[in-house]
């Protein structure tokens, strides 16, 4: 049954990240081919932001090692303006024009501990990084979209201030980004927090109409801060056909939102979202096959029949 509420908007964009955030942990390897079919497939079931891959060295992220295969195997497509890929740095821009993309998105930290973890450098050098990464990508008329993980708690460091994300959000998005996504990496977020951050980033000037939001479901709180977002101004929400995902250096981060999680409770709130939900199922079943083991989202075991 639909039943709408109000303070919620009429339209929802899924930017989906199964294909490079939830395949990037996977440990035995999927094949070019299969990710390109996933993509395509997540395409047909009316997905139109789809991350496709990411541009890291192979060395960190083995699983990702054939993004150019992966973006040839997808032609024309992969150079559309909703499909960007991740890049680390310049040599990562480098490879990313060579291969036609239109959009790119660089993943930064709220936090020291996992900059360095992650990126081999402080918050600091890390914009250092950026800069030109975004300066030359805007100079080729490329769409950016700034990542910012360790939002609301890090295993390090614990808790994270707020006003400790809108700082390096503020100083990503002065860089010259079109949007943000802030990113709750180990799910420890809650509603309230949720809501007082997106208040503050807009009270710093970063508005909720330039925010995604992008939610981890440890503590299963993911639909929840989901929703509050949506209460708050946000309409673009990061997900994961059947809940794959998780970070390769945050032990405690366990899968993302389940993109068709996301649809079911969207669709119950009457929120157009352009997602064929049995067609995304249908997806999630098959690529769950492909991995050799059930699908997480409670939605596709539901409709799937999967025990």
């Amino acid at each position: 049954m639909t039943v709408p509420r109000p303070g919620l908007p009429e339209r929802v964009t899924i930017y989906e990240v199964g294909p490079r955030d939830g395949l990037q942990n996977e440990k035995s390897l999927v094949s070019a081919a299969v990710k390109a079919e996933f993509i395509e497939r997540l395409a047909k079931a009316g997905l139109e932001w789809i991350e496709t891959t990411s541009f890291v060295h192979p060395k960190w992220v083995p699983q990702l090692a054939d993004a150019s295969e992966v973006l040839a195997s997808l032609g024309e497509s992969a150079r559309a303006h909703s499909r960007p890929v991740l890049v680390p740095n310049e040599r990562g821009l480098d490879r990313a024009i060579e291969s036609g993309v239109t959009s790119i998105a660089i993943f930064g930290s709220a936090t020291e501990t996992f900059a360095q973890r992650n990126l081999g450098r402080s918050v600091e050098e890390s914009f250092e990084m950026f800069a030109p990464v975004v300066a030359r990508a805007k100079d080729a008329g490329m769409w950016v979209r700034a990542y910012i993980s360790m939002c609301f708690g890090d295993p390090w460091e614990g808790a994270v201030p707020i006003e400790q994300v809108v700082q390096v959000s503020s100083r990503l998005m002065e860089l010259g980004a079109d949007a943000l996504s802030i990113g709750d990496t180990i799910g420890v977020g809650t509603a309230g927090h949720v809501a007082a951050l997106i208040e503050a980033l807009d009270a710093a000037g970063v508005r909720p109409d330039r925010v995604g939001v992008h939610f981890h479901d440890t503590y299963g709180q993911a639909l929840a801060n989901t929703l509050e977002a949506l209460r708050n101004g946000v309409t673009v929400v990061d997900a994961s056909t059947g809940g794959l995902g998780g970070c390769p250096y945050a032990k405690s981060a366990t899968g993302n939102l389940a993109t068709e999680d996301l649809v079911w409770a969207l669709q119950g709130l009457g929120i157009e979202t352009g997602v064929d939900l049995d067609a995304l199922v249908s997806t999630s079943t098959w690529m769950a096959e492909q991995l050799g083991r059930p699908s997480p989202s409670r939605v596709v075991r539901a409709l799937s029949g999967a025990s």
